[in-house]
């Protein structure tokens, strides 16, 4: 479901981002802070908050994609497992049986 698309070096329904692009750290996020605007200088550039703001949407929106596709693999893993013990618990149970 949120897994990569084959076809394509894009995820789904994200945008491209070069190699040389580096996710946010959480300090990064917990430090930043933006340009004051004004004749008191108190508030921000609504520009660069919205521009930040996108960035770090992105980079969550990234992990909760790679979250969810480690939660399918690990969905089929257990699957595969589960048939292979299966398939070998019978081979075992035939030959005690003889």
């Amino acid at each position: 479901m949120f897994g990569r698309d084959r076809r394509s070096p894009r995820r789904l329904g994200q945008a491209y981002r070069s190699a040389a692009y580096r996710p946010l750290l959480p300090s990064q996020v917990r430090l930043r802070r933006f340009t004051p605007v004004g004749l008191t200088g108190r508030g921000v550039d609504p520009v660069e908050v919205a521009e930040f703001l996108d960035r770090v949407a992105g980079d969550l929106a990234r992990a909760y994609n790679e979250v969810a596709a480690v939660r399918e693999q690990n969905a089929r893993i257990k699957d595969a497992l589960r048939r292979w013990q299966s398939r070998h618990a019978t081979t075992a149970g035939e030959l005690v049986d003889r």
